[in-house]
């Protein structure tokens, strides 16, 4: 009738031939506006439900970016055109760059003359080589679809730095801001803290390649208990990453330059977060979804688009597992080897691809099809030899813990875990499946433990102890008569009695009480 109709298109991975599969989205579909606020350095605190706003009484967990720059490896800014933001930051002057060819005047001459193929750059990127073409200064620039040329091949770890997208558009973000407001009804005014609603977090996977083993035995979108969570978390599994030598454990736990501590004491502090905050555990898929599809990072570009679409209720892992939408994952065997695919928690099924992906594609059982739902059906020997790698790397890690001595430091629940993780059982003589273990991965069970209540109780010793070397030291310095006029001038007496007053605050059974729903202290 004359009316233009506007068709969007998402890609969702790749064909066997390496083609893009292109599928429709619904036509009442707006993408979400994401502000992205940190990316590996974090700040992170939790706080007791009876402080917050709406809350169900679970504590919460917000967080902090400790960063200015993000370090990027934008992957598709090979595809001209494709990384609108790439490009354009690859183009502002002064950005920190690596591993991208070196390009001259006269190669930018030679793209402009390639008129076809310099006219799918966006404008910055165009402009930039424009001008590095016109112009003999300076000597070099990059190009955002050009990797440093390593022993004859294009690197695959292109790098640079990004200002934070929040700060970097102030307007943006002021935007979401107003909005998040409006939808809480508070006043632009008043301060709006907003606690962390879902934890999912991204696993690579890969097809088994030469001395790399085989992990791609997850489908798109995985739930897993705080156990077999906290599994995954320990051995902070990869698969091959265009930035590695190989598969292996890293992540967050193995970056010793950041924090010196045993790792444990993260491991405690996280999975009482967990535990108090009541966060169901997500894991969703990159690289590959069983050994023949490839969906790199597209899955876990989705997945805030999913949950964004889902209500609190609808999101919950004990409905979704109620309505069919989650299948668990059970232990088989093959050729009389048992294949622990327990481990792999539970998957989404094709009921929730329809209700929820449904919500985003005009087809979504296109989108996700049974192939990618049970990788299993693409090749159930290299299901079972995923399955077989990821229990030889949390044995291997876990083990680990044991012979360094610092799994004395763990609480009773993941001590009990890393045990188990290395020899199949603890102490106790549970095992994975023990209902006395698994209780203990509650937070009703947290909140009642000893071992918990020491936290608090060393918490607030730390916290008596440090006014008390404060007062300590202002008396001190005020009985020196030759720090009179100091001790006037600057009203050390009035400081004094505002240190004394938190001293008796945090030394009371008020201030002990009020602890109860934060993370403590490890107790030493």
């Amino acid at each position: 009738d004359g009316i233009k109709v506007a068709t969007n298109t998402l890609r969702v991975g790749f064909e066997p031939d390496g083609s893009w599969r292109i599928f429709g989205l619904r036509y009442d579909y707006s993408p979400s506006i994401k502000v992205q606020t940190e990316d590996d350095i974090t700040a992170s605190v939790v706080a007791p439900g009876r402080l917050l706003r709406d809350s169900d009484g679970h504590s919460r967990k917000f967080v902090q970016n400790c960063e200015y720059m993000l370090f990027q490896r934008p992957d598709d800014a090979v595809i001209r055109g494709y990384d609108h933001q790439a490009e354009s930051d690859i183009a502002t002057a002064d950005t920190f760059l690596s591993n991208f060819e070196p390009l001259t005047s006269k190669d930018a001459q030679n793209m402009l003359d390639d008129a076809i193929t310099f006219n799918q750059f966006t404008t910055p990127m165009q402009d930039l080589i424009r001008a590095a073409a016109s112009s003999e200064e300076p000597t070099y620039f990059v190009s955002s679809a050009d990797s440093r040329i390593v022993q004859g091949t294009p690197s695959k770890n292109p790098r640079y730095l990004q200002p934070r997208p929040d700060l970097a558009n102030p307007q943006a973000t002021a935007a979401a801001t107003v909005a998040s407001h409006l939808y809480h009804h508070v006043a632009l005014s008043d301060p709006l803290p907003l606690p962390i609603d879902v934890v999912a977090a991204g696993r690579r996977n890969n097809v088994a390649e030469g001395p790399v083993p085989a992990l791609c035995c997850y489908n798109p979108l995985h739930y897993m208990e705080l156990p077999e969570l906290f599994m995954e978390f320990i051995s902070s599994m990869t698969g091959k990453s265009p930035s590695t030598t190989g598969a292996g454990s890293e992540g967050a736990l193995t970056k010793g330059p950041f924090n010196a501590m045993p790792g444990t004491l993260d491991l405690n502090a996280a999975f009482i977060g967990f535990a108090l905050c009541g966060y169901d555990g997500w894991l969703s898929s990159a690289g590959m979804i069983g050994p023949t599809i490839r969906v790199d990072h597209d899955i876990s570009l989705l997945v805030p688009e999913l949950f964004s679409r889902m209500s609190t209720s609808e999101r919950q892992a004990s409905n979704l597992i109620a309505g069919g939408f989650l299948e668990p994952i059970k232990d088989t065997e093959r050729d009389g080897h048992p294949v622990l695919a327990s481990r792999l928690g539970y998957r989404i099924t094709q009921s929730f691809v329809e209700r929820y992906f449904g919500r985003i594609f005009m087809h979504p059982t296109m989108v996700f099809t049974e192939a990618m739902l049970r990788p299993e059906t693409q090749d159930a020997a290299q299901f079972a030899d995923s399955v077989d790698t990821i229990v030889t790397t949390h044995q291997r890690v876990a083990q680990a813990y044991v012979d360094d001595g610092t799994i004395a430091y763990a609480c009773p629940p993941i001590r009990a875990l890393l045990q188990i993780m290395a020899t199949g059982t603890c102490d106790e003589g549970w095992t994975l499946s023990s209902p006395e273990f698994r209780a203990q991965f509650t937070g009703e069970s947290v909140l009642a433990s000893d071992w918990y209540a020491a936290r608090l109780d060393a918490k607030q010793s730390l916290d008596v102890r440090r006014a008390e070397l404060s007062l300590a030291s202002l008396d001190r310095f005020m009985s020196q008569a030759n720090n009179a006029e100091v001790v006037a001038r600057l009203d050390m007496s009035q400081r004094r009695t505002t240190v004394q007053r938190w001293h008796d605050r945090w030394a009371s059974q008020t201030y002990r009480d009020y602890l109860v729903g934060t993370l403590g202290v490890q107790p030493w």
